[in-house]
């Protein structure tokens, strides 16, 4: 039996494709709000990736109070959110040096 989780988010992507993610944080900063989410893998014969990818969206909310994910398209935006997201994982799990 599968169990259910909360930190699941379904994303759909341009082909119309959904693809599960984990939500890892949610961060703010600037005034405003990010998600950090990473990729769940469904197929079982993949080795562990030592390097696992982050995906990292700017949250957006309408006027309807629906909240939207967006790409952040400034590289030093994304440079800045991934920084702040790096420290908070070092101070959550320490240094792996």
């Amino acid at each position: 039996m599968e169990e259910e989780r909360d930190d699941i988010v379904v994303l759909v992507d341009e082909n119309g494709d959904e693809i599960e993610f984990e939500h890892i944080d949610t961060i703010e900063m600037n005034g405003n709000e990010y998600v950090v989410l990473a990729p769940i893998e469904k197929d079982e014969d993949d080795e562990p990736d030592d390097d696992e990818e982050v995906i990292i969206l700017k949250v957006e909310h309408n006027e309807d109070g629906e909240d939207s994910f967006v790409t952040i398209e400034d590289d030093d935006e994304l440079d800045e959110v991934f920084d702040e997201f790096q420290a908070r994982m070092e101070e959550e799990f320490g240094s792996e040096e």
